[in-house]
C-alpha cells in the first residue's frame, strides 16, 4: 500500500485557558489567528486524508471552524487539564473519528498551533519519513544552536556533574558534535502504537530536519515576539502564510 493510499488523521491540539499567553491559540499573529497557520498548512498536506480540531473551549473550535477546518467534538473535562498529556488527547481523537467514519487508521499525526511557521514540506516530509522508514513515530528536528547538551551541567550537593555526557576539557563550541531538539511542528505516529501500544513514541524514531529560520514554539510572550519578527523576514524572503 503506498501513502497515497494511506489514512491518515491530522489532529490539531487546541485547549483553552493557555496562563503564558491568555486566548494564545486564537490571538492574532501578523492579524491572523494563531491556529489558522496551522490549519491552513493541514489542509494543503497531500498526505493527511482527514483533518480536525481538537479543544475544549468554544472561542476556539468557533475561530477553526471559520478557518475551514472540522471540529466534531469538544474535548472531554479531563483532557482538558494543564496536566492532561498528548497521549490520552490523540487516543481520544482517534477513537472518536474512527468511530464517526467506520474506519480503522493508519497512522495519526499530532500538529500543535504553537508552531505556526511550518510549510506543507515541513509536514508532508515528517509523515513521508515515517511511512518510508517503517519506524513507530518520525519527529521534526531542528539543530540546537544555543548551549549545547555536553556543556549542561548538574548540581550534586555543590559539586558540578555532567547532566548526561562528559565535556572534554578544552573543546571549543564548534568542535562538538552537532545536536538537535525536536522542533514542536509535526509529530506522527503509527495508528497502534497510540491504540495498542499506549505510546505517543515508542522506541524507534526517526527524525526530520527542518531549518531553524522556520522553528519557534510559543509558550510565553518573548517566544510570540520572536515569531513575529521570524514572520517578518519568512515573507521578505517570500514564504506566503
Amino acid at each position: 500500500m503506498d501513502s497515497m493510499s494511506k489514512k491518515i488523521l491530522g489532529v490539531i491540539t487546541a485547549r483553552g485557558g493557555s496562563k503564558g499567553i491568555p486566548g494564545k491559540n486564537i490571538k492574532m499573529l501578523a492579524g491572523i489567528p494563531l491556529i489558522a497557520y496551522t490549519i491552513n498548512v493541514a489542509k494543503e498536506s497531500k498526505l493527511i486524508t482527514h483533518l480536525i480540531v481538537s479543544t475544549d473551549d468554544e472561542e476556539i473550535k468557533d475561530v477553526s471552524k471559520k478557518c475551514g477546518a472540522d471540529v466534531p467534538f469538544l474535548r472531554p473535562e479531563e483532557l482538558a487539564k494543564d496536566t492532561a498529556k498528548h497521549l490520552p488527547v490523540m487516543q481520544h481523537a482517534v477513537a472518536f473519528m474512527e468511530d464517526k467514519l467506520g474506519i480503522v487508521f493508519d497512522y495519526a499525526v499530532s500538529l500543535q498551533p504553537t508552531s505556526p511557521l511550518r510549510t506543507v514540506e515541513d509536514l508532508d516530509g515528517t509523515i513521508q519519513k515515517l511511512i518510508d522508514s517503517g519506524a513507530d513515530s518520525a519527529v521534526s528536528i531542528v539543530e540546537v544552536t544555543g548551549r549545547h547538551p555536553v556543556q549542561i551541567k548538574r548540581l550534586e550537593g555543590d559539586k558540578v556533574l555532567p547532566y548526561s555526557v562528559f565535556e572534554e576539557e578544552g573543546i571549543r563550541r564548534q568542535d562538538l558534535p552537532v545536536a538537535y531538539e525536536r522542533s514542536g511542528a509535526v509529530y506522527t505516529m503509527r495508528r497502534d502504537l497510540l491504540m495498542k501500544d499506549n505510546k505517543f513514541y515508542g522506541d524507534d524514531v526517526v527524525g526530520y530536519i527542518v531549518p531553524q529560520d522556520r522553528s519557534v514554539d510559543i509558550d510565553v510572550p518573548f517566544d510570540w515576539l520572536k515569531a513575529e519578527y521570524m514572520l517578518e523576514d519568512l515573507k521578505k524572503k517570500g514564504y506566503e502564510f
